[in-house]
C-alpha cells in the first residue's frame, strides 16, 4: 500500500477518499459519492485476476423469475362447446 502525504480528493466532490485494498489491488473510492478510482495498471491486474481459471470469486447470478402472467396476458380457457369472446365485444355490446 502507497502512504500518502495528503489526503486524496475525490475529483467529483472533493471529498476525502478511502483506500482499499482488495486481494492485493488498491482501490480509491468516495464514500459520498461511491466513485471508485484505480491507479495506473490496477484495471489490468483486476482483469488477469478475472480471467485466470477460479478468479471469479463472485458466485453467478441466480436466474431471472418467469415472467408472473395477468389477466390480460393469460390464455383465456372456454368450456367445450362455447364460442371464445373478446373482452370489448361483450362490453360494447347493447343491453
Amino acid at each position: 500500500m502507497v502512504e500518502r502525504a495528503e489526503p486524496l480528493l475525490c475529483p467529483v466532490d472533493q471529498s476525502v477518499m478511502v483506500i482499499s485494498a482488495r486481494q492485493g489491488i488498491e482501490i480509491d473510492y468516495c464514500p459520498t459519492c461511491r466513485g471508485v478510482w484505480l491507479d495506473r495498471g490496477e484495471l489490468n491486474k483486476i482483469i488477469e485476476k478475472s480471467a485466470a481459471p477460479g478468479g471469479a470469486n463472485a458466485p453467478e447470478a441466480p436466474p431471472a423469475p418467469p415472467a408472473a402472467r395477468t389477466a390480460a396476458t393469460a390464455p383465456r380457457r372456454s368450456s367445450p362447446g362455447s364460442t371464445p369472446t373478446s373482452p370489448t365485444a361483450s362490453a360494447i355490446s347493447p343491453s
